[in-house]
């Protein structure tokens, strides 16, 4: 039900406060269809329908239901519930939420928890077949095993300090192997045919080597691969690695993917037996339904793994089942998956997204009491002008 929708529905916000629930309704109480809109998306065979949330307060005034946001309903219903997690994955379930706030989430966790990345790039010598340009960007891609923490943002123009910049060296050239088999491959014949993340050398600045205790800087992935080598070429570089965050660049960013989708609700309206039920469940490639035994050779569909569902919609488009199954979208539920590069906990990194989120949203309340405040101030000063200027 989209917002236009639901003024025709209700009136006004002044008439709807001052009417009564229509027939056939009482009050703090939505008629059935009005109430699935309010609290889901409906899948229909070709496209979702009823997309559009209803945000006004008084949508749903002559009905007697406030749809206002307060603040206490709202941590009494937010809830956020692991269901799957390892050393570079969580899958977690986050209710009571909007879409807004869920996509804010999302976007945190992109670009703006800071990781530390290879910045600056200085290459001595580069004979390879890569250029110098193209070998500099593989470098910057290298997820670091550091402890953002540990770093300090640098500033434009400033020189790098222990503080703010790590330095790593890579010097590597391409030698024959002696008694090597001619016809083996590269690899087995020539030293660094293949130069991967694993060549790069920390070189500890100042303090940096007891700074970062038993965490030394190196790469999370040593088999990267930057380059390929033959006799005669050689790279010698030095690379100086600074903390930022994703937004500046995506080398910066702690996630390989991160995204969410609606928890989905799957709902049989009208019985399906026997044969067709069988049907059904060779239908669905993601094994939503099952065949329930009732007992004297008879069988039933039944919704065994509704999570499971991705919106395929191969049920709902066979016209033997289009009326009989709902395929809906629950608008306050929301399945997030989030893929560390490795350099944060997963954990770590929804907590650290979070704690920014809640850092913007006190930003942003004190930015509108302090206008606020101005406005108040200048009220002030503009009436006792005018009392001085009529007396």
């Amino acid at each position: 039900l989209a917002p236009p929708c639901a003024a025709r529905l209700c009136g006004s916000s002044a008439m709807a406060r001052g009417s009564k629930a229509p027939e056939g309704t009482s009050a703090s109480e939505l008629p059935a269809a009005v109430a699935r809109q309010r609290q889901f998306v409906d899948c229909g065979p070709d496209a979702p329908v009823n997309t559009s949330s209803i945000e006004h307060p008084d949508a749903f005034a002559a009905y007697g239901i406030d749809n206002a946001f307060h603040l206490e309903e709202f941590k009494k219903n937010m809830r956020i519930t692991i269901v799957h997690r390892n050393e570079e994955e969580i899958v977690f379930d986050i209710q009571g939420v909007t879409a807004p706030m869920a996509n804010a989430l999302r976007r945190i966790l992109l670009a703006e928890v800071p990781t530390v990345a290879i910045e600056n790039v200085f290459i001595l010598n580069n004979t390879s077949v890569i250029q110098d340009e193209v070998l500099a960007h593989r470098l910057g891609l290298v997820p670091l095993n550091a402890d953002p923490d540990l770093f300090e943002y640098r500033r434009a123009g400033e020189e790098p300090t222990q503080d703010d910049t790590a330095v790593m060296r890579l010097v590597v050239s391409c030698l024959p192997k002696e008694n090597a088999d001619p016809n083996a491959p590269p690899e087995e014949r020539y030293e660094h045919a293949h130069v991967t993340a694993a060549d790069l050398e920390w070189i500890p600045q100042g303090n940096q080597e007891e700074r970062f205790g038993d965490r030394p800087l190196a790469p999370l992935h040593p088999d990267i691969l930057l380059a390929k080598l033959r006799p005669g070429q050689r790279i010698e570089l030095e690379a100086h690695c600074e903390k930022g965050v994703g937004r500046t660049h995506a080398k910066w960013s702690p996630v390989s993917t991160a995204y969410y989708r609606m928890h989905p609700e799957v709902v049989i309206e009208e019985t399906i037996e026997g044969e067709s039920a069988s049907r059904l469940v060779e239908t669905c490639p993601m094994d939503v339904f099952d065949i329930e035994d009732l007992g004297a050779g008879k069988t039933r569909a039944r919704v065994a793994q509704p999570r499971s569902c991705t919106l395929c919609r191969e049920c709902v488009r066979h016209k033997e089942w289009r009326n009989k199954i709902k395929l809906l979208r629950k608008r306050d539920h929301f399945i997030f998956s989030v893929e560390s590069t490795g350099v944060y906990d997963p954990v770590r990194l929804v907590r650290t997204a979070l704690s920014l989120l809640i850092r913007k949203c006190e930003y942003h309340i004190d930015a509108v009491r302090s206008a606020a405040s101005e406005d108040n101030e200048e009220g002030g000063a503009e009436d006792e002008e005018m009392e001085e200027e009529s007396s």
